[in-house]
Formats: C-alpha cells, sequence, structure tokens
C-alpha cells in the first residue's frame, strides 16, 4: 500500500500542509501546492532550501522518494517575476470583489504612405485590346477574349513573366470575395510562448497547445512589397563604389529615395533612390562590420526635410577577376548562393526595424517596404546588381531571434534549439 506523506510548505503568509502520496511526481506536488494555496496561476517554485537556490522542477519523470523529501519535510514557496500573487479573501462581510471589464480592443490608426493610398484609389484591372480573330462584336462590346482583368489573374501573371504579385494585387486578391475582405486580417506570426498561461508553470517547467506557438513550415511567399528599385543616376552608385575601388574593401550604404507607383506590375510599387548614405564601418575584402553612427538622427532629419526617407541598404561583394583585367569574380548564382545566412538576417532585422503600414492589420503594420541590394559580379564578370527582399516568415524568425548563421556554409542557416531561458518553434521546409 503506498505510504502517504505530509509537506509542509513555507509561504509569506504562513505554513501549509499538504497530504502526498510518496510515490507520487513533483508535478503532482505542485498541482497540490496550487490548490492548497488557492493560487491564481503556476507562476511559482518550490524549494527545498530556505534560501531558494534548489529548485525542484516541476517535471513528471522526478518522484517525491527520489528528490528526497520525506514525511515532515519543509519546502519553501518563492513567486516568480511577472506572475500572479495568491488570491485574497477580504473578511468583510459588505466588501464586494471587482473584477476589471477589458475593453474592446481598437483598431490603431494607420498613416500609409502615399503610394498605398494612391494605389487605393486605382481600380487596378488590365485592359486588354479587342482581338481581331476572336472577338466578333462591335467596340463599344466585350467578350471572355477582351474584358478586363483582374491585377492577380495568374494566365496573365505566367505570360508576363511576373514571379510575385505585387502586394496591393495580393490585397485584392484577398478582398475580392463575397464578403469583400470583411474578415481579412494580417498577424505577425509568433515565435514566443504565450505570457500569462494559468494551466501549468512557466517554461521550462510546463507548455501546453494553449501558449505553445505553432511550428513554421517554410513556404515561398506569393506576394513582395517592392517590385522594381530604380536609381535616378548612374552617378549615386559609380561614387558608392569608388570605394571598392580605391581600396579593394567592401562597403554597405543606406539607401534613401521614395516609393511611387510602377506600371511594369499591375498595382506595383518602385523604390526610387536619389542618394546613398554611407554610415561609420570598418571593412575588409571579405567582412564589414558596422559602427555607430552619430549623424544617423541629423541625417534622418534632413531626409525628412527634403521629403526623402530610408528605404533600403546596399552591400558590395566584389573581388577582382585574377586573370581578366577589369572584370570581377562571378561569386553568386543558382549553383551557390544569392544571398547568405547573416545577410537574410541583417534584411530581417532591417525590415522590422522598418514595417510597412497596412490598414488590414490588427497591430497596424505588415511586412516591409525596406530592400536589399547586393552589388557583385555576374555570368560575364561585370558588375551587377541584384535587388531582395525576405519573407515574413524570415523576419519573424529573426525579430524572435531564432535563426543563426552557420560557420562553414555561408549559404545554410541554423535554427537556435530551446533552452531554460527560450522556446524555439519546430521550423520545417519543404524540398
Amino acid at each position: 500500500m503506498t505510504k502517504e506523506i505530509i509537506i509542509r510548505i513555507q509561504t509569506p503568509d504562513g505554513m501549509k500542509r499538504v497530504n502526498i502520496p510518496s510515490t507520487s511526481t513533483l508535478k503532482d506536488l505542485y498541482d497540490m501546492a496550487y490548490k492548497t494555496l488557492n493560487l491564481l496561476d503556476y507562476g511559482f517554485g518550490l524549494f527545498s532550501d530556505r534560501g531558494c537556490s534548489k529548485e525542484l522542477r516541476s517535471t513528471r519523470s522526478v518522484t517525491i522518494n527520489n528528490s528526497k523529501l520525506n514525511h515532515g519535510d519543509v519546502i519553501y514557496y518563492k513567486q516568480m517575476a511577472g506572475s500572479s500573487s495568491q488570491s485574497t479573501t477580504s473578511s468583510s462581510s459588505s466588501s464586494n470583489s471587482i473584477t476589471p471589464v477589458p475593453m474592446k480592443k481598437q483598431a490603431p490608426s494607420v498613416v500609409e504612405d502615399p503610394v498605398d493610398i494612391e494605389l487605393f484609389k486605382l481600380d487596378g484591372r488590365i485592359e486588354r485590346k479587342k482581338d481581331e480573330k476572336l472577338c466578333h462584336h462591335t467596340n463599344n462590346s466585350r467578350c471572355v477574349h477582351c474584358a478586363s482583368l483582374e491585377p492577380f489573374d495568374e494566365s496573365y501573371l505566367k505570360e508576363q513573366k511576373i514571379k510575385h504579385l505585387s502586394f496591393h494585387s495580393y490585397l485584392r486578391k484577398m478582398t475580392s470575395g463575397m464578403d469583400r475582405g470583411k474578415f481579412v486580417a494580417f498577424e505577425d506570426i509568433n515565435c514566443k510562448i504565450k505570457g500569462g498561461c494559468r494551466e501549468h508553470p512557466p517554461w521550462p517547467k510546463g507548455i501546453c497547445s494553449k501558449c505553445q506557438p505553432s511550428a513554421i513550415t517554410l513556404n515561398r511567399q506569393t506576394y513582395r512589397h517592392v517590385d522594381n528599385v530604380m536609381f535616378e543616376n548612374n552617378g549615386i552608385v559609380d561614387e558608392f563604389l569608388n570605394y571598392w575601388r580605391i581600396s579593394g574593401n567592401q562597403r554597405i550604404g543606406f539607401l534613401y529615395g521614395t516609393y511611387e507607383v510602377t506600371t511594369d506590375v499591375p498595382l506595383g510599387i518602385r523604390a526610387r533612390i536619389v542618394a546613398i548614405h554611407e554610415p561609420p564601418q570598418e571593412s575588409t575584402r571579405n567582412a564589414i562590420k558596422l559602427l555607430e553612427d552619430p549623424l544617423d538622427g541629423e541625417v534622418q532629419e534632413m531626409a525628412e526635410k527634403l521629403g526623402l526617407k530610408k528605404v533600403g541598404w546596399i552591400f558590395t561583394d566584389l573581388l577582382n577577376h585574377e586573370t581578366i583585367s577589369g572584370k570581377v569574380k562571378h561569386l553568386r548564382g543558382i549553383d551557390t548562393f544569392f544571398l547568405t545566412a547573416k545577410e537574410c538576417i541583417l534584411a530581417g532585422h532591417f525590415q522590422n526595424l522598418h514595417p510597412n503600414p497596412c490598414r488590414y492589420s490588427s497591430n497596424g503594420f505588415f511586412g516591409s517596404k525596406f530592400v536589399t541590394i547586393c552589388v557583385t559580379g555576374d555570368k560575364e564578370n561585370q558588375i551587377h546588381m541584384e535587388g531582395y527582399q525576405v519573407s515574413a516568415q524570415c523576419m519573424a524568425l529573426v525579430r524572435d531571434n531564432c535563426l543563426l548563421p552557420t560557420k562553414d556554409a555561408p549559404e545554410l542557416g541554423y535554427v537556435r534549439e530551446s533552452t531554460d531561458k527560450q522556446y524555439v518553434p519546430d521550423v520545417f521546409y519543404k524540398i
């Protein structure tokens, strides 16, 4: 027959006793303490010493006997920071308990970019001319062969070799149903445990489906926030490249300009670059280290007065060709990589610093228009520029500190493993 023992729990309000079988687990002991002490949540710890340095962790793998607790032993209760304290009952019969009622969450006022306001006003439909062979009607009529198309029409995008939807075309697609987008709401991906769960002790002592972040399966993002990047003149890039031409070291700069509508893509957005600001940095032929910029505030103020904003960043990855004079090495491509893991993480960091205002998001922001420009060598060993943005999934993983670069393979990233301080969700990918 299982022997039942008494464990005394020392709390700030006095000593409490619990009767528990000696074969029970420490998880059962926490549950008994939760009920006996009339607690509001599991944000507490039990310790075997008065100094609260030897914690009895809540686990099903350790029993009372294995933890060396005996009949009549005293353990010590400690409230963890940020959790609710014990519930109290007033001794006055005339007093009433008052429970605050949460107010309905209101949508934040969103100050959208001028280019977004302009695009929302446009019809966006793709006009088609009358087909002389297939259309047998007057010029004032329309048929299935010449009727205007939606900006997200798959056959048109495939015909024009447009790989990604513009973000506003994606919005039109999401709001084109019978409800006209009444229930469309963009939410940022969450990679952290939701706080305040009262069903179990806080991580790493416990976790449940209510507070655990969902696993992430990496998917190709079908839309992009910026569809084209254009420099106002050649001198902007040439002046930026002069540092590499003189020293042979790499360089980073921040792009300043405006966003405007482009007709190359239905409801598309173009970033027009008018200036590059080169912040303090230490660079070599293979690496760059950004330093704190004491003039950052002044640069931002000057840009605002000129009607400009920080729209992206640019970096070089250029090495002179060993045998061909005036040429550079072709380092990046489909056979190697387009961006390294470090560059993707840095791009995600910059995009998180410059979120995109969006009226369909619960917090007023979704994604980012911040662009990444890489200056490197192409297949013909000429200096070439490519533009990139990382996906919303990458932004979330970077924001919640889930990604690390690898040392031996620059094209591969590494997902952190969960620790006592941070839970990291599972990340899957499709081949």
